[in-house]
């Protein structure tokens, strides 16, 4: 069998070109006692990863020059030398980039329910669904009639916090980029407003989507959209931090205006969190979210590029908005 990894090849300034990453053959290794080998089927692309490429103290350690990269994958066990996992398995872990993968089982899981697509343990029922879920829920606390606004709303976290919170009698306005992912929002996801960010009276259209203020603003994004946001919100709103990803690719630091007064004023909760955090509830809230999903409640949609070769340029897609929902590789078979 051909083996294949992708490694760390430069840390990138701005946005990463094709010179970042690097294609290696190298040897599959066969598993020792207690080791499996594991066939990835999708591989995961998140907009965190860009923070790990560049050296800068953060809540994670950077990914290391030439190295493999590595994120959540979910795959199938082709041979396996320990006794709670047999061939033929599916499992899910954070794994490296690579066509066949040795590890020990420390930190892969197996999916126990095969009768969904698979991919959805990369998305609703995986560490994304796991943000959306505590990110609102735990720090933003959505009460009926409370209005909600996210951001990045038509991505991977934004699309399900939008639909929990619909769930949970929210009114919910959500910001995306272009006429096709508003309509997404209001058409599929049953948000109850859109505002294309992209548009030149963003600021308007928004202040005309919020007549009653902002209770929770659930942050993806950061930059311009956010200072529009911020303006608007009411005493006592919450402001979960998932993500700043109009930021991550900037050579130079990020200024804006200043916050403090409008925290003050508002007596606002600004909050940025880690899902790791709320570990201890994956389980609990990991049943909820397939409840939602089995029941129609919450709808996934998923961004599929084929084929290992092409994970650089699934990765680049999350930063050029090319994606509705969560952006995975299939790997092909």
């Amino acid at each position: 069998m051909k083996n294949e990894q992708i490694v760390l090849a430069k840390r990138p300034e701005g946005i990463p070109g094709d010179d970042v990453f690097r294609f290696e053959d190298i040897d599959v290794r066969e598993p020792s006692n207690g080791e499996v080998l594991i066939k990835p089927l999708y591989i995961s692309v998140d907009p965190y990863m860009r923070g790990r490429m560049s050296d800068a103290k953060s809540y994670v350690a950077p990914f290391e020059l030439d190295q493999p990269l590595h994120g959540h994958v979910v795959g199938k066990i082709m041979e396996s030398k320990n006794d709670a996992f047999t061939e033929g398995d599916h499992v899910v872990g954070i794994l490296p980039w690579q066509r066949y993968i040795t590890v020990t089982t420390d930190n892969i899981s197996k999916i126990q329910n095969s009768d969904v697509p698979l991919h959805l343990y990369l998305s609703t029922l995986g560490m994304t669904g796991q943000t959306a879920y505590h990110g609102l829920l735990k720090i933003g606390q959505p009460k009926e009639g409370e209005t909600v606004i996210v951001s990045a709303a038509s991505g991977a976290v934004g699309s399900v916090v939008g639909q929990i919170a619909k769930i949970k009698g929210a009114r919910v306005v959500g910001i995306a980029g272009g006429e096709e992912k508003v309509n997404y929002l209001t058409e599929t996801l049953g948000f109850d407003a859109g505002v294309d960010y992209k548009a030149d009276d963003f600021a308007e259209a928004f202040e005309a989507a919020v007549p009653d203020g902002v209770d929770v603003y659930f942050e993806n994004v950061g930059g311009e959209v956010s200072d529009v946001v911020l303006q608007h919100l009411n005493t006592f709103a919450r402001v979960p931090v998932c993500g700043t990803i109009s930021s991550y690719n900037n050579r130079e630091d990020d200024i804006g205006p200043r916050i403090q007064s409008i925290l003050v004023k508002t007596q606002a909760l600004m909050q940025g969190f880690i899902v790791g955090n709320y570990a201890d509830d994956f389980e609990s809230a990991g049943r909820q979210l397939a409840e939602w999903v089995q029941e129609g409640r919450i709808h996934t949609e998923v961004t599929v590029e084929d084929g290992f070769k092409n994970i650089p340029n699934a990765f680049l897609n999350l930063f050029e908005g090319k994606n509705l929902g969560k952006q995975v590789v299939e790997i092909e078979e």
